[in-house]
């Protein structure tokens, strides 16, 4: 990290164009006095403010954007997926075995196996077996994440590890896949993963471990221009390791957590969790990590046909809400009193109905307070339901890479009908009057945010970009874009008084460019580079010696 910021240094950035995501959309220079900006406008303006003696770094005619703000992420996550062996666009059951095959010979002294990245229409008829894995690794246990984190593929090895066999019951909310003999065939999905698979891998992941995860996290936020990440599953475990980071003064991203609230059957322990997360949102707040909010899951998803939608999938099946309404309303509500926000993963329409049906019960019963509820994902929505979230004031939170068309090809397929026409509607969010707040959800789809604005300006894909596009009639203007992954994604964490826009007060947190996006093609989103990172007035990641004067 660059070190030649001080609380009395001004430090004038010039001969740049300037994207605020704030009411004056463009600016030409920008001051920065400690770790803060001072003035963000016009040159000859900028030059006054910061003096005689300060710092010019000039940019060369760049393009600066405030830094990008992922509005739903797992950090932790991300990092540790870094290390996994890569399944991403392996797209068959062979070169799922090669991978996993030669990893595991690279590694013969790695306890167990751990993948990430497979997709449902990867595998004949959706439906992965254990025997496909113990194939090419037999001797010791394979987990194999799929790509959207709903879903896990275990081996024998890792089914008698994790201590799944003919007399585990799945818990409600998720499944322990059976063949006809009742044998795990090693598919273990929703809750069934959160219960019985995620607890002991955790136990086999150090402290060290999830430090290292989260600082390769950071550092591929640094590169890529990620200043703020709204995490949304946070834990124990990973907020230890949050903590450790800030304390240490490492965290070179700012962090708003939303707390996994798990539904128990009891309602006195679900509201128990509640009142953790209201002591951790009260116990330590910094400028780089906060806990905003809690967590739950409203469903699953359309590729693994356990998102809860109005009418059946393709194939006949649906799948039940993994909280019911009558559950979800009093943790809502409680959480809602408590001035917590909450964020409800909702794929499918029925789950979504579920969600806001949760918030109208918290605001009859809390009555009017200022709120910013979130639903994320938002995939399979009926129109009805849109008016019906903005009006109360909801935020639709929304990840183009996941309308990448190179991955939709098994979302449409189990849908089957007219749904799928109306997949991802960005637009009818904002047209309705709600939030539209953008994000990755990485590391179940890449955490780069450029390629992200790609997709969510052509609806075209950023893995394969020769596809066609999905709806093209969604994609969204690229400046509309970043601000829904800038201005608006720290607003939807209660971070707006930090970072999402460059004006005159906020944190010093933004990025430059090698080339200006607005001007040319927007397939050049997926080759250009950032090359600075600035975050509280630091960079955190820059591509060469700047000259300054």
């Amino acid at each position: 990290m660059d070190n030649d910021v001080t609380t009395t240094t001004a430090h004038l950035y010039r001969n740049a164009r300037i994207f605020t995501s704030d009411r004056r959309t463009w600016a030409e220079s920008l001051v920065v006095v400690g770790d803060r900006l001072a003035y963000v406008g016009d040159e000859a303006t900028a030059t006054r403010v910061a003096g005689p003696d300060a710092l010019v770094h000039d940019l060369d005619g760049s393009t600066v954007l405030p830094g990008f703000v992922d509005g739903h992420a797992h950090v932790v996550g991300t990092g540790e997926a870094a290390s996994q062996v890569d399944l991403w666009g392996a797209n068959t059951v062979e070169e799922i075995q090669r991978r996993i095959r030669t990893w595991a010979r690279e590694n013969p002294d790695a306890p167990r196996v751990l993948a990430t990245g497979w997709k449902h229409g990867d595998i004949p008829g959706g439906v992965p077996d254990r025997g496909m894995l113990d194939a090419v690794v037999a001797d010791r246990p394979v987990y194999a994440q799929a790509y959207d984190f709903h879903s896990i593929w275990l081996n024998s090895a890792a089914l008698t590890e994790v201590g799944i066999d003919c007399a585990t019951a799945s818990p409600p909310g998720g499944t322990v896949h059976r063949d006809e003999t009742g044998a795990a065939t090693g598919l273990v999905d929703e809750t069934a993963m959160h219960h019985l698979v995620w607890p002991v891998l955790d136990g086999f992941t150090s402290d060290s471990d999830r430090d290292e995860a989260l600082a390769v996290a950071l550092a591929a936020y640094a590169e890529s221009g990620v200043v703020g990440s709204t995490e949304m599953a946070l834990n124990e475990d990973d907020y230890a390791a949050m903590r450790r980071a800030d304390a240490a003064g490492q965290l070179t991203t700012r962090i708003g957590a939303f707390w996994r609230v798990q539904p128990t059957g009891d309602e006195a322990r679900n509201l128990a969790q509640v009142e953790r997360v209201v002591e951790l949102a009260t116990h330590r707040t910094t400028p780089f990590l906060r806990v905003t909010g809690i967590k739950v899951m409203v469903d699953g998803t359309v590729d693994g046909c356990t998102a809860s939608l109005g009418k059946p999938y393709a194939n006949g099946t649906n799948a039940d809400p993994i909280w019911s309404l009558a559950e979800l309303a009093p943790v809502v509500a409680a959480a809602d009193a408590a001035g917590l926000q909450v964020a409800m993963h909702a794929i499918g329409d029925e789950a979504t109905r579920v969600a806001i049906g949760a918030v109208e019960h918290a605001v009859a019963l809390n009555g009017p307070k200022e709120r910013r509820h979130r639903i994320e994902h938002l995939e399979v929505v009926d129109p009805a339901d849109i008016g019906r979230l903005a009006a109360l004031g909801i935020t639709a939170s929304m990840q183009p890479v996941h309308a990448d068309p190179a991955i939709q090809e098994n979302w449409r397929r189990v849908l089957g009908d007219e749904r799928v026409e109306r997949g991802f509607p960005w637009p009818e969010m904002t047209d309705a009057g709600a939030t539209l707040v953008l994000g990755t959800d990485s590391p179940t789809s890449p955490h780069a945010p450029l390629p992200n604005m790609f997709i969510a300006a052509t609806r075209r894909s950023a893995l394969d970009p020769s596809l066609p596009a999905n709806l093209a009639h969604y994609a969204l203007p690229l400046a509309d874009a970043i601000v829904h992954a800038t201005r608006d994604a720290a607003w939807a964490s209660r971070s707006e008084h930090l970072h999402g826009r460059l004006a005159e007060g906020l944190y010093a947190d933004f990025i430059v460019l090698d080339r200006d996006i607005f001007a040319r093609p927007l397939e050049e989103l997926l080759d250009t580079r950032v090359l600075r990172t600035v975050v509280g007035g630091r960079a955190v990641h820059h591509t060469q010696p700047e000259v300054t004067r």
